[in-house]
């Protein structure tokens, strides 16, 4: 039975499919952009369910292309030999002007391309936000969770008191 386009993915009313919070933490995003992923049927299918990883992927330019390395979307079930494969590179979609601008971005030292949400748009498009980023030190992110913490508390102190 298909899947509609306004049906819950694994609970969810917002169609997100897969988020990457590490990259948060390790990363210092500077600017993301919204980039179409080529899927197979399959692949679909698996995401629809919500069966898919991108904690450990990254996004590289190679030949004039934008390219979705080591993301796992797993097998699906219903496939059988049709199935793709978990950990298969995926070609990203962007405008010949964002590829340009991302792949300047990332010739400067320190700069990578990381993905940041997996979802479902409106229409029912598999979407992945990526972001252009710099890798964080290791006392720039206890820097960044102490002030993280201390704005949680100074919220807490304010509603309390």
């Amino acid at each position: 039975m298909a899947t509609k386009k306004n049906e819950q993915i694994k609970g969810r009313t917002d169609g997100l499919v897969a988020e990457n919070r590490r990259s948060r933490r390790e990363y210092s995003v500077e600017d993301t952009l919204e980039a179409g992923i080529m899927l197979v049927g399959s692949e679909v299918k698996s995401l629809r369910e919500g069966r898919a990883n991108i904690a450990e992927s990254y996004a590289s330019v190679e030949q004039g292309e934008l390219w979705l390395i080591n993301a796992e979307i797993q097998t699906y079930g219903g496939a059988n030999r049709f199935n793709h494969e978990p950990r298969r590179k995926r070609k990203l979609l962007v405008s010949r002007r964002e590829l340009s601008k991302l792949s300047q971005e990332v010739e400067r030292a320190g700069r990578t391309i990381v993905p940041l949400k997996l979802y479902f748009n409106d229409k029912g498009r598999a979407k992945l936000l990526i972001g252009v980023a710099t890798g964080r030190k290791a006392h720039d992110k206890r820097e960044h969770e102490a002030k993280r913490d201390w704005a949680r508390d100074k919220a807490r102190i304010m509603k309390a008191g």
